[in-house]
């Protein structure tokens, strides 16, 4: 995958991660919800009621079967007025309680109570329309004493159901429980690892480049103030030794004309002077580094500053049996200072012929990218001006270094070329930028806006 496509994904993924993680949270947190709701509804409907049938049935059966033993003894109105209440009351709380939410045998036990019961109370009918005494009703004590039975034993089964039925209940119960903490704890996971993801998003979505901006501007900070420094020292310095220089210059070329052409002091006086040129080139480039000119911008196309540079720089390269090669992917119209772009890129061949030695190949290659170019603007197409070699590369303790002013790996160099470059980069409002690799080669990219009637 391309890695300036990378960051894209990764924040695609991320989203997607946390979109996902909502919804299973929200899937778990609905299913615990429909639980608990589940469990509320069976305590707040009196399901708990129909565990208790048994026992509730049978102290209604045997609270009126002892009415009906004080009748049978002793008839008395007040008495038959409060079997036929009970009896009555009985009658309605069967059909009543058989509708609760009950298990399917609890219900057919109910209604062969309600049977045996209409058989039981239908008998006391029958004691209370004769009004008999105890004495004359023998048959109808034992066929009541056998109703009764039949009764009780129903009720014990109804009892053994009920247990039953409030067993299930609470495995039930505990089976719910434990499901709802356990997508109570697997909810809260979800919860700590989306928490942790939108944390790392917001990290590095504003954190991190927040930081890289901060640190970039305090080394550009850093690097300007330097940059100010050594140039007022530059400037200073240059000044004073231009002039000497001129005049020292001045008197060897008086002697070079009274001097014999075989002679050793001649070839003393053509190397000195070999020498002071070499120093006012550096005077030059001090100059140039502490005052730079501002550029006079034209509108050329991006390819022109190569195809300039081809006859200039080829036949040196031929020497060393270096190729130059030109890959021109793109010609967009950018505006430039025409002779300062050329200064930069000459030097930039000439690093790269220094690194390659001999037997290689330099490319010039120019194409568009989109990209950012400058703090507070957006992403825009820019155009890029390549110069790749295809030396040994630059080590990572002197690409650290590379555009402080002043430094240097070459025993004659100044260490103001990339700072110089650079700093007509920033005036052109570019930047120049490099890319590296050991035993691979080198790139370095001048990255400059594209005219406006290109836009």
């Amino acid at each position: 995958m391309n890695s300036k496509f990378a960051p894209k994904y990764r924040a695609a993924t991320h989203l997607l991660g946390a979109l996902l993680a909502i919804g299973v949270i929200i899937w778990a947190e609905s299913d615990v919800w429909r639980s608990v709701n589940y469990l509320r509804q069976q305590s707040e409907s009196g399901a708990s009621e129909r565990f208790h049938l048994s026992g509730q049935l049978e102290g209604k059966i045997r609270a009126l079967n002892l009415d009906l033993l004080h009748y049978s003894l002793k008839a008395s109105p007040e008495l038959k007025a409060i079997i036929e209440k009970e009896s009555e009351l009985l009658r309605t709380w069967l059909p009543d309680h058989r509708d609760l939410r009950s298990t399917l045998p609890q219900r057919a036990l109910l209604d062969e109570a309600e049977a045996i019961y209409e058989r039981y109370a239908a008998h006391a009918r029958l004691l209370m329309q004769t009004n008999q005494t105890q004495l004359a009703l023998p048959a109808w004590r034992a066929q009541k004493e056998t109703l009764l039975g039949e009764m009780l034993a129903l009720i014990g089964t109804l009892s053994l159901a009920e247990r039953t039925a409030l067993s299930e209940l609470m495995e039930q119960t505990q089976s719910s429980m434990e499901m709802i903490h356990r997508k109570l704890i697997f909810s809260s996971l979800v919860l700590v690892a989306m928490g942790a993801i939108l944390g790392t998003l917001a990290y590095r979505g504003f954190v991190t480049p927040l930081r890289s901006r901060l640190l970039q501007s305090q080394r550009v900070i850093e690097r300007q103030e330097k940059l100010s420094s050594l140039g007022v020292v530059a400037a200073g310095v240059a000044h004073e030794i231009r002039n000497p220089l001129t005049s020292i210059k001045a008197r060897l070329f008086t002697q070079q004309s009274l001097l014999d052409a075989k002679s050793e002091a001649l070839e003393d006086n053509v190397f000195i002077a070999e020498e002071i040129s070499r120093l006012e080139k550096i005077v030059a480039d001090f100059l140039a580094f502490a005052r730079p000119s501002d550029p006079q911008m034209i509108v050329l196309k991006a390819t022109q500053p190569f195809r300039d540079l081809d006859g200039l720089i080829r036949p040196v390269l031929s020497a060393a049996n270096i190729q130059l090669k030109t890959e021109f992917l793109a010609d967009p119209l950018i505006k430039a200072d025409s002779a300062q772009l050329r200064q930069v890129l000459i030097n930039l061949v000439q690093n790269a012929g220094e690194s390659i030695g001999r037997d290689g190949t330099i490319t010039l290659r120019t194409r568009t990218r989109t990209r950012k170019l400058g703090r507070f603007s957006g992403s825009t197409t820019v155009a890029v001006l390549e110069v790749e070699d295809t030396g040994p590369g630059i080590p990572p303790d002197v690409a650290k270094r590379l555009f402080d002013p002043f430094f240097t790996t070459k025993a004659s160099g100044t260490g103001l070329g990339l700072s110089i470059a650079a700093r007509i980069l920033e005036k052109h409002g570019g930047t120049l930028e490099y890319q590296t690799e050991p035993n691979r080669g080198t790139i370095f990219c001048l990255v400059l806006p594209i005219a406006a009637s290109e836009t």
